[in-house]
């Protein structure tokens, strides 16, 4: 009997431990002065806390605010509610306006420490799109020894030095027909580094064409964590993944099967 209680106990702690780690929740007023963040834990997050990835999802100006609903609109935190499989804590943050502060994006990674979320360390990542794509660099070069790797969709680069961004695998994205941020903001990050001979962690694409809001289906496409997560800060030399390519077809087609699976759900 006493053998009986006690695993029913140990089952009770055990479910009452997984239970704080809802798989999407909101995270408000939990720093002072900090951002608001949704945070998502993977299913199996508890039996494999340690070598769990962290992501940071950082969005742009149009779902700044208060509000964090709209942070949902589009992203990480999206693409896996559609469906996509991302094995990792990601963190969503909500700007309510003006740039992205990388000491307050810090301050989530402290705060997540300090509550008891364990993760990899030496495999947290970022990706943003617009303000986020700044927010990304921004990020990346105030905290290279912090940052596995980096994607940044059709930003820039507020830092007045921005050599640390050589010290990270960083790749870059913007479209040649993007009215909203032009690609000349993304070019001059790139040719600075090149000036100064710190391309050989850096990966850039400028797509032929592509509008600002073409470059969010990369957040829908699997290759795009799969590039972010074969990096670790720990790497020899920390090189920079170039045989993993993501193409236009890839990025039509990672669309297209998350839409049809949204379709399918609402028929269930």
């Amino acid at each position: 009997m006493k053998r009986c209680v006690l695993v029913c106990l140990l089952a009770l702690s055990v479910l009452c431990n997984y239970a704080q780690y809802d798989l999407v929740s909101a995270k408000k007023n939990v720093i002072p002065g900090g951002y608001n963040f949704w945070l998502y834990t993977p299913e199996d997050y508890y039996y494999s806390q340690e070598s769990t990835p962290l992501l940071v999802f950082l969005h742009g100006a149009s779902l700044c605010g208060r509000n964090m609903d709209r942070v949902l609109r589009y992203g990480t935190i999206d693409a896996i509610k559609r469906g996509l499989d991302v094995p990792a804590l990601v963190v969503a943050p909500q700007n309510p306006g003006g740039a992205w502060s990388p000491r307050k994006l810090n301050d989530i990674l402290e705060w997540l420490d300090a509550n008891d979320y364990t993760y990899d360390h030496q495999r947290v990542y970022v990706i943003g799109m617009s303000l986020g794509g700044y927010g990304t660099m921004d990020f990346v070069g105030t905290y290279p020894d912090k940052i596995a790797a980096g994607m940044a969709l059709c930003g820039g680069c507020s830092l007045k030095d921005q050599t640390k961004l050589g010290e990270v695998p960083l790749w870059i994205i913007h479209g040649t027909g993007d009215r909203a941020v032009s690609v000349k903001e993304s070019q001059k990050v790139v040719d600075g580094l090149k000036r100064n001979r710190l391309t050989q962690r850096l990966r850039y694409d400028w797509i032929r064409g592509a509008s600002h809001g073409a470059l969010s289906r990369y957040f829908y496409s699997q290759k795009t964590y799969e590039w972010l997560f074969s990096h670790r800060l720990n790497d020899v030399g920390r090189p920079v993944e170039r045989s993993i390519d993501i193409t236009q077809g890839d990025l039509q087609e990672a669309y297209r099967k998350m839409q049809k699976r949204v379709d399918q759900l609402e028929f269930e």
